[in-house]
């Protein structure tokens, strides 16, 4: 007999719960979402007030099997998932399925935080089932279904199969897209910076700036001749007193940000790390907006600044989150221990968790105290004209003493980082200069978004939650709409100008600009997409429209709002332009654009968006049986874009490298990325190297390469069984039977095997389950809230697709191609 039975979202969570709790109580996990709306077109009834249907997911069945009998064994049920609509939604659906809505065994217990006492509080003072949250989630996800069922097959018919749009994800892909062509259509303009360096004495050198720029080279360069045989002196010292605060502690999104910069995460990683820790009982919940720490925290905080750095550090204070919606009733992300100081089962877990720790324990200590000094200097040669020298000193550490925040390259404006302090200096103090250089700079373009920068961006537009950012990054990548990549810089020159005794000397150097590094690009989709819907279906990419929206969640999550009111509000207008955009002729999009016309054959060349990807085509002439040729557009092409002379260089591939063994070596551009084709096998080019300029010997190092890598992997094979293999692997030596890796028990030698005992060892591997298994959990359930529901193809959009000759012939020709690198 069960006597307290608690569920909670997963096992490693239900793990350390259960150490905190009594022989009395059996904990056991859901894995997530037990229930969800079904895969067709019939999962919501609009007519009868967006009546939602749900099915219990088929991954899903053992465990709600499972839990089912051990609630009915049970006295007390206690449902324990996560403080957030998501959390409640999923008890709502447990309660639902167990058939435990209503009864007087049921019990609703939160915690912010997986700790002896927080359990013990939860299991104290249970709640019953907030309604009002559970309606906030079920309209997210009956709006998201709607908007993805409805609208997807749009995209299909008039731009391509397979794509997918989403209420938030539609909205992040159009930022991307246009911060794209503001860098495209950015302006390049450069003014002189004039920088001086002088000696200080006793060896220290100073180093001052004209606060004007210079716009040309002409004006540069007469500045520096009328300081040919100046002197310079300090004019004025002004010493300033000031201060810097702390950041407040962690938020989801800020947490995002910083594990970016600091620590190179991406934002799905951040939050699993944070999930597992939250699960181990380290920190609290790791998805909020509220700045707000506890009465027990601020104590807990100020007695580990007292006993680390002294008691002079700490001062406590309480932050106030800008966000209306934020719920202060919640805690920011926090150590649960602030007197642990390294937590985590590995390094990744480790990192985070002193971030977390540092930032929050930061947040309450003093402020940093500075003194700013300015140093003007007078140039004799040219009365009223200044240089400016700034320098910082730090008199007390206060918070920097544990942590400094980091800023993105977008917004760096000096308060980031402190400037060094100026060297030993006097008013009419005479400095003989060692160095006055004008150098030409370039203004630059706006930064790309990086993942952090751009949840960062979405939340100052009100738009998403903390438990909808991660998933809406990765859906926007898993669709194909945006890409993480880095970028090689590109080369130019900028002029140089010296003042040398009486002569300005000029000097062309060269720099690379433009590199980038895991930053977020729109591919060619998400272009030609982005723009269908501005055009015909602007309420969905609206910004203001999408955060609108946010807040009527959070009207329904108060009990502001009926749920089902918000649904009939917005389906009624989404649902007629839906219908008006059955009409829009697909020749209006910009999936194709006609470039120009071959300057030999006078063919005309386009550029078009096919299955795999965008390409160029060398259209046939008209009455001729040739076929159209066909070549993929390289990284950072967009069929807007490009130009006929970078269209007619694509062409150049395929092209004939070399010899090898008496066989062409032939570069070429695949849907994987470029390789050399040798003798029926594939070489892969890596990125330092181009497929239009490789070597013939280049490509037979590739060769050699890739053969020498795949001779020391194998260990050994069987003539009888060519499918059966012994290889060198990442972890170890393994056995290959067909499409089953084999372990090898410890002992035997791998070169010794024979075949029989390579089979035998096969016959005991059990088959591996398929992906979504019984058990499998996924994504991190509360994080599933952005999901974007691609409905069953329907026939129509096939039939569709299939009547466009040009995109089929594309498709087909690309395809040819397009063969993986091995």
């Amino acid at each position: 007999m069960v006597k307290n039975l608690v569920i909670v979202e997963s096992p490693a969570k239900a793990k350390t719960i259960e150490g905190y709790l009594g022989k009395d109580f059996i904990v056991k996990s859901s894995f997530g979402h037990v229930r969800d709306l079904p895969k067709d077109n019939n999962a919501i009834d609009i007519a009868n007030g967006f009546k939602p249907t749900y099915v219990v997911s088929a991954d899903k069945r053992e465990v709600i099997s499972q839990l089912k009998k051990l609630a009915k064994e049970a006295e007390t049920v206690w449902l324990a998932s996560d403080d957030d609509r998501e959390g409640e939604a999923i008890s709502w659906h447990l309660a639902e399925t167990l058939n435990l809505s209503g009864g007087e065994k049921t019990r609703r217990i939160v915690f912010r935080e997986i700790t002896k006492n927080a359990i013990l509080n939860a299991i104290a003072s249970p709640r019953e089932i907030d309604l009002n949250l559970v309606n906030a989630q079920q309209a997210r996800r009956v709006l998201d279904r709607l908007v993805g069922f409805e609208l997807s097959p749009v995209l299909w018919k008039k731009v391509k199969t397979g794509l997918s749009a989403g209420r938030v994800q539609s909205v992040a892909v159009r930022l991307v897209v246009e911060r794209e062509r503001e860098i495209n259509q950015f302006k390049v303009s450069s003014a002189y910076r004039v920088v001086a360096k002088f000696d200080a004495g006793r060896g220290a050198v100073l180093e001052a700036e004209l606060p004007t720029r210079f716009k040309t080279r002409e004006e540069a360069e007469a500045f520096l001749s009328r300081c040919i045989g100046a002197t310079y002196r300090i004019e004025n010292l002004e010493k300033k007193p000031g201060k810097r605060s702390p950041a407040p502690p962690f938020t989801t999104s800020t947490l995002q940000q910083e594990a970016s910069r600091k620590l190179g995460f991406s934002v799905a990683q951040t939050m699993s790390v944070a999930q597992k820790l939250y699960e181990g009982g380290k920190i609290s919940y790791m998805r909020t907006d509220s700045v707000n720490l506890s009465q027990d925290a601020l104590a807990a905080a100020k007695e580990a600044i007292s006993a680390a750095y002294g008691p002079e550090y700490a001062h406590s204070r309480q932050f106030k989150t800008k966000s209306a919606s934020a719920q202060e009733a919640h805690e920011a992300i926090r150590p649960t221990d602030f007197a642990l100081v390294k937590a985590g089962e590995d390094s990744q877990e480790q990192r985070l968790y002193d971030l977390i720790r540092k930032r929050a324990l930061a947040s309450q200590m003093a402020d940093a105290t500075i003194e700013r000094t300015v140093a003007t200097i007078g140039i004799s040669t040219q009365p009223g004209v200044s240089l400016s020298a700034t320098g910082e000193v730090i008199t007390f550490e206060g918070f920097l003493k544990a942590y400094a925040e980091s800023k993105d390259e977008d917004e760096q404006d000096g308060e980031s980082s402190f400037s060094r302090g100026l060297p030993p200096l006097n008013v009419d103090q005479e400095l003989p200069l060692q160095q006055l250089r004008a150098t030409e700079r370039y203004a630059q373009p706006p930064a790309r978004y990086t993942e952090a920068s751009l949840v960062k961006k979405l939340e100052e537009m009100g738009i998403g939650r903390p438990s909808t950012y991660a998933p809406t990054i990765s859906t926007i990548q898993k669709r194909g709409y945006v890409e993480k990549d880095s970028r090689e810089g590109k080369e130019r020159k900028f002029h140089l100008l010296t003042l040398e005794g009486d002569t300005v000397k000029t000097e062309v150097k060269t720099e690379t600009f433009g590199a980038d590094k895991a930053k977020l690009f729109p591919t060619d989709t998400a272009m030609v997409v982005n723009d269908f819907l501005v055009e015909h279906f602007p309420v969905i990419v609206d910004f203001q429209f999408t955060a609108k929206v946010e807040d009527e969640f959070d009207r329904i999550a108060d009990g502001q709002e009926q749920w089902t009111d918000m649904l009939a509000g917005f389906y009624g207008t989404f649902h007629e332009t839906v219908e008006r955009g059955q009409d829009i002729e697909r020749s209006t999009l910009g999936s194709t654009r006609e470039i120009g016309a071959h300057p030999e054959t006078g063919q005309k060349i386009t550029a078009r968006l096919g299955r795999f990807g965008p390409y160029v085509q060398i259209e046939p002439k008209e009455g001729s049986e040739e076929k159209a040729v066909y070549a993929s557009l390289r990284k950072g092409q967009f069929i807007e874009n490009i130009t006929l002379e970078e269209a007619l260089d694509l062409f150049k591939l395929p092209r004939i490298v070399g010899q090898f063994e008496e066989k062409d070596m032939t570069a070429a551009l695949g849907r994987f990325g470029p390789y050399i084709r040798h003798d029926s096998k594939f070489y892969s080019i890596g990125k330092e190297q181009d497929p239009h300029t490789i070597t013939a010997q280049e490509a037979i190092g590739l060769i050699e390469a890739k053969r020498k890598a795949d001779a020391e992997r194998l260990i050994k094979e069987f003539t009888e069984r060519p499918d059966v293999q012994i290889l060198n692997g990442r972890f170890g030596p393994y056995i290959v039977v067909g499409k089953k890796n084999v372990k090898i028990p410890k002992g035997e030698e791998p070169a010794g095997l024979t075949l029989e005992r390579c089979l035998e060892l096969a016959e005991a591997t059990p088959d591996r389950p398929a992906k979504g298994g019984r058990f499998a959990k996924k994504a991190v359930t509360p994080d599933a809230t952005e999901k974007v529901d691609t409905p069953a193809k329907k026939p129509a959009a096939k039939k569709a697709a299939a009547k466009k000759p040009a995109a089929k012939k594309a498709t087909g020709t690309t395809t040819k191609k397009a063969t993986k690198a091995k």
